[in-house]
C-alpha cells in the first residue's frame, strides 16, 4: 500500500486544503477532508450498484454507487475517480462532474464520516474486473425499482449514497431524450 493512500487532504467548506491526516484518525475525528462519488449507468438508464467488500473499515456489506474514495493528497479529484474505478471495477469509463456537496454521517466503528464530495457521473456498459477487496458484487437497477428498495431497506445503502440518490436522478433525467 502507497503511504498517500493511508492520508487524506484535509479542506475547509469551499475545498481549500488544509493539510493531510491519517485516514482513519480522520474519520475518527470526523473531520472535513476530500473524497469522490462516481455513479454509472447504462443505456437504458439503470444505475450500477456496488455491494461493498465485507471486509472495508466501514459500510462493508452496504450497497452503494460505482465507487467512491479519497484522493491522495496531491492528485487531481477526477485522477482519482478514473484511478478507482480501474482499481475497483477494472474499468475505463467516460465521467463529468455533476455537483460538489458537504455532508456528515455517523458510521459504524465509531466512525464519522465528514467529506466535501465530489460527485462525477457517466454512461458504462461492458465487462467488470471486480476487486474482490473492495467490491462484492455489482448489479445495474432501474431508477424506479431502486428508489423502492431505498425507501423499504435504507439500512442496506451508505449514507452518502442516499443523500445523492435524488440528485442523481435528476441529473439522469434532464440528460435523458
Amino acid at each position: 500500500m502507497r503511504k498517500e493512500e493511508l492520508h487524506v487532504l484535509l479542506v475547509n467548506g469551499r475545498d481549500e486544503p488544509m493539510g493531510t491526516m491519517e485516514k482513519m484518525a480522520a474519520h475518527e475525528q470526523g473531520l472535513l477532508h476530500r473524497a469522490f462519488s462516481v455513479f454509472l449507468f447504462d443505456a437504458e438508464g439503470r444505475m450500477l450498484l456496488q455491494r461493498r467488500a465485507v471486509t472495508k473499515y466501514h459500510g462493508g456489506g452496504l450497497w452503494s454507487n460505482a465507487c467512491c474514495s479519497h484522493p491522495y493528497p496531491d492528485e487531481p479529484v477526477p485522477d482519482a475517480a478514473r484511478r478507482r474505478l480501474r482499481e475497483e471495477l477494472g474499468i475505463e469509463a467516460s465521467i463529468e462532474p455533476i455537483f460538489a456537496f458537504t455532508y456528515r454521517a455517523e458510521v459504524e466503528n465509531g466512525l464519522t464520516e465528514h467529506e466535501f464530495d465530489h460527485v462525477f457521473a457517466g454512461i458504462y456498459a461492458g465487462p467488470l474486473a471486480l476487486n474482490p477487496e473492495e467490491v462484492a458484487e455489482c448489479r445495474y437497477v432501474a431508477l424506479p425499482e431502486l428508489r423502492a428498495e431505498v425507501a423499504a431497506a435504507p439500512g442496506r445503502f451508505t449514507a452518502w449514497f442516499k443523500m445523492v440518490l435524488p440528485r442523481l436522478e435528476e441529473w439522469w433525467q434532464k440528460r435523458s431524450p
